[in-house]
């Protein structure tokens, strides 16, 4: 099958090549932005690859910079930095992730043949020393990448044990690269992802949790997952998700704890695609399960699993922020909403859960739904969900920051001293307030202090 040139590399990068072979070097495009082009996906990153060595390049480009060991220079061109990387060959993985050492090569094949798969294994470009009309640029497939490409087929480069024993970040990026690009994995491929499974306990807690946001992003990311599964890549690297493999529960017929969780993270990826938060928190919601069965029922499961999400996330190094935001959707997912249910409850609802959060809540519940056999809106989700719009919109004073005096007012006003007993008072008022909004205003708010603060005497507690 003929294949086109690189239509969409930025004429930055192709200047790159054209220096570099007009000073007689052989340069090719390479890497995963030549394998999405060829599948017609949106492009990123344009890698290069060169017979020139790093000091060479820094004479040809003098804006460069050095980026590391193994060769490679960033070029900054127009905008973009352009990764431009000697051909190398690897030699032994003494850590299970990087070559104790790499030496320089003339050879394109033999620097394509250390890379991990082969669809990340095809070069577009052309030799140096030729003159530009006799060596046109050209597609270059030692490995067999382009057949593959065409079988939409996942297969490591050489002998695939070696491939992931050498460097075992691959065991994820086979696990994520199928999810992301809708591949099969090759058999000889997904059978040594399960022998050399353990090696990715080489690969540091920060990798796997960067992997996993990239798994989540996936259509669908119950499709990486459970490669991680099915090889038993799970257990050595989210060992906290492992567990709710075999664990059964009273949800959809013949679903176990770990095919819902899984299906909970898709009908959240579904429900709202563009919400990364949203999916990690129906990944990790019911992680608290395996720990607290007990007689066939999950007591206290939710607040048990927000305290593992914040460990797991945490060790992952998601951002602090991710991390409290999910560990609370987790606490708070077990909520029972009722028509019943009176504005203040609703306000309230919304003071507990945090205004940010709450609609993700509401939709991880539906997603839970979902993944248990059951309508997104059971448990009446969509008229909760018009509520909370409601009460939002209606600018209804949810925190303290919102009230109408602070602290300060309250020792001034009152002669409170500073202390707990402000704190008290504020949580009261506040409260006061969700009752009927229309009371946030200061003298009302003044006296309803004053008010509790002498029934506060009356009743023989300490006052201010």
């Amino acid at each position: 099958m003929e294949r086109a040139a690189p239509a969409s590399a930025p004429a930055a990068v192709i200047a790159v090549l054209n220096t570099l072979w007009q000073y007689g070097h052989a340069a090719y495009l390479v890497g995963g932005g030549v394998r999405d082009e060829l599948l017609g996906r949106p492009v990123t990153d344009w890698d290069v690859a060169t017979d020139a060595r790093p000091e060479r390049l820094l004479d040809l480009f003098p804006a460069g910079h050095y980026e590391n060991r193994f060769g490679t220079v960033t070029v900054p061109a127009d905008g973009l930095d352009v990764e431009v990387t000697t051909f190398r060959r690897d030699h032994r993985y003494a850590d299970h992730r990087r070559p104790d050492e790499v030496t320089f090569s003339d050879s394109l094949d033999e620097d394509l043949a250390r890379r991990d798969f082969t669809v990340n294994a095809i070069a577009w470009g052309r030799a140096g020393g030729a003159d530009e009309g006799t060596d046109q640029p050209h597609w270059a497939d030692p490995t067999g990448g382009l057949d593959d490409l065409d079988r939409r087929l996942l297969r490591a480069v050489g002998d695939p044990a070696t491939r992931f024993d050498e460097d075992a970040l691959r065991l994820l990026r086979g696990a994520r690269l199928a999810a992301q690009l809708g591949f099969e994995i090759e058999p000889m491929t997904l059978a040594a992802m399960s022998t050399t499974a353990q090696t990715v306990r080489y690969v540091s807690s920060e990798r796997i949790g960067a992997e996993l946001h990239k798994m989540l992003a996936a259509d669908p990311p119950s499709r990486a997952l459970g490669i991680l599964a099915e090889t038993g890549v799970l257990s050595h690297s989210l060992p906290e998700l492992a567990a709710q493999r075999g664990v059964a529960q009273d949800k959809a017929p013949g679903m176990d704890l770990w095919a819902h969780c899984l299906a909970t993270v898709d009908a959240a990826a579904h429900s709202d695609p563009g919400n990364p938060r949203l999916r990690l928190a129906a990944l990790v919601h019911d992680i608290g399960k395996p720990g607290t069965l007990a007689d066939g029922h999950f007591i206290g499961h939710d607040t048990e699993g927000a305290r593992l999400a914040e460990l797991m996330l945490s060790r992952l190094a998601f951002p602090r922020r991710d991390v409290e935001a999910v560990a609370d959707l987790v606490r708070y997912h077990m909520f029972s909403y009722e028509p019943r249910w009176s504005g203040a409850a609703v306000r309230r609802f919304i003071r507990r859960v945090g205004r940010d959060l709450v609609g993700d809540l509401i939709n991880l519940r539906a997603a839970d739904n979902v993944g248990s056999g059951l309508p997104a809106n059971a448990g009446h989700l969509d008229e909760l969900r018009r509520r909370v719009a409601a009460e939002l919109a209606a600018g209804a004073p949810l925190s303290l920051r919102e009230l109408a005096v602070r602290g300060d007012d309250l020792v001034v006003e009152l002669g409170v001293a500073p202390g707990p007993i402000v704190g008290e008072l504020l949580d009261h008022i506040l409260g006061w307030v969700l009752d009927d909004p229309a009371r946030n205003e200061r003298g009302g708010l003044l006296d309803e202090a004053r008010a509790w603060l002498a029934r506060r005497a009356g009743s023989g507690e300490a006052g201010a």
